[in-house]
């Protein structure tokens, strides 16, 4: 069985678009791309070699996989194998590959990623892709959640939690903090969501 991990950066009121640059994602007149930079300290970065290195494939939207096909196909050397790895590749537009080993997933979306995660193989990581997310969300796919908070509120943008996420419970794995005060946190799936009421 492989697992579906989702790696994402986030603020404190969940605004996960366009981390890593100003022109990455402008949609709805988005104005704060790049906001992960000023935070971006030695340990994250040592976080994010350790959680990026070993066998993994990817599981994109065609927009994250069009960003990433533009500059890491040269620059491997900051991703050791991410070439080899495969890219499943989730879009109904695009037919050509910009990158190798890329598969794309054209119809019945969420049976054929039941059907990957049944396989046996690296797990599927899932960087951005927002609108593949609350696919994966709303059909309960993912397993595991690598999160990377960041101290600042933006006040809109896409998030990673929207309309149609199932209730789920998380389980923490892992948490620590940056001397830039990123909290770091790594969950895994953990069954429903309990209530209760506190005793008077």
């Amino acid at each position: 069985m492989r697992k579906v991990i989702v790696l994402t950066f986030l603020t404190l009121d969940g605004v996960m678009q366009a981390p890593g640059g100003p022109d990455e994602d402008t949609d709805g007149g988005f104005e704060y791309g790049g906001w992960i930079v000023p935070y971006f300290d030695e340990q994250l970065g040592a976080i994010m070699d350790e959680q990026l290195t070993g066998p993994r494939a990817l599981l994109l939207g065609r927009r994250t996989y069009e960003i990433f096909a533009s500059y890491w196909p040269t620059h491997e050397s900051a991703w050791p194998g991410i070439n080899a790895a495969t890219k499943y590749v989730v879009s109904k537009r695009r037919t050509e590959p910009l990158w190798e080993n890329t598969v794309f997933i054209k119809s019945d979306v969420v049976e054929e990623i039941r059907v990957l995660k049944r396989q046996d193989g690296p797990d599927l990581q899932v960087h951005g892709s927002s609108l593949l997310l609350k696919t994966l969300f709303e059909h309960d796919l993912v397993d595991e959640l690598w999160l990377k908070i960041f101290p600042i509120v933006i006040g809109s943008g896409k998030r990673l939690f929207g309309e149609g996420a199932l209730p789920a419970a998380f389980e923490l794995m892992h948490a620590e903090s940056t001397p830039s005060g990123v909290v770091v946190a790594s969950y895994r799936r953990a069954g429903d969501v309990k209530t209760a009421s506190f005793e008077t």
